[in-house]
């Protein structure tokens, strides 16, 4: 399935600017309300369903031959937009 990227940003940050950001997304999910994502003249707003898939994943990318390299950490959020957020199946 081919990607479309929506909003892209990347910049050196110190980790308590980073650690801002990432509280007031968190923030955003607990309340329920949708995410705006800016930077310049870009901008994104997304509305997470009450239960996404939730992906952690750390990485090292190096060179060829090399044994280090550059380490991330990534965190997703996954959802079908075409999906229905209807909350759990419940039956009485």
């Amino acid at each position: 399935m081919p990607e479309e990227v929506l909003f892209k940003s990347e910049s050196e940050q110190t980790r308590s600017d980073i650690a801002a950001m990432l509280r007031n997304v968190a923030d955003k999910l607990d309340s329920g309300d949708p995410i705006t994502l800016t930077a310049g003249q870009q901008s994104v707003t997304l509305d997470p369903p009450a239960r996404p898939t939730f992906e952690v994943k750390a990485e090292r990318e190096t060179s060829t031959g090399a044994t280090e390299g550059e380490l991330s950490i990534e965190f997703e959020l996954e959802w079908d937009e075409r999906a229905s957020d209807d909350g759990e199946l419940q039956i009485e």
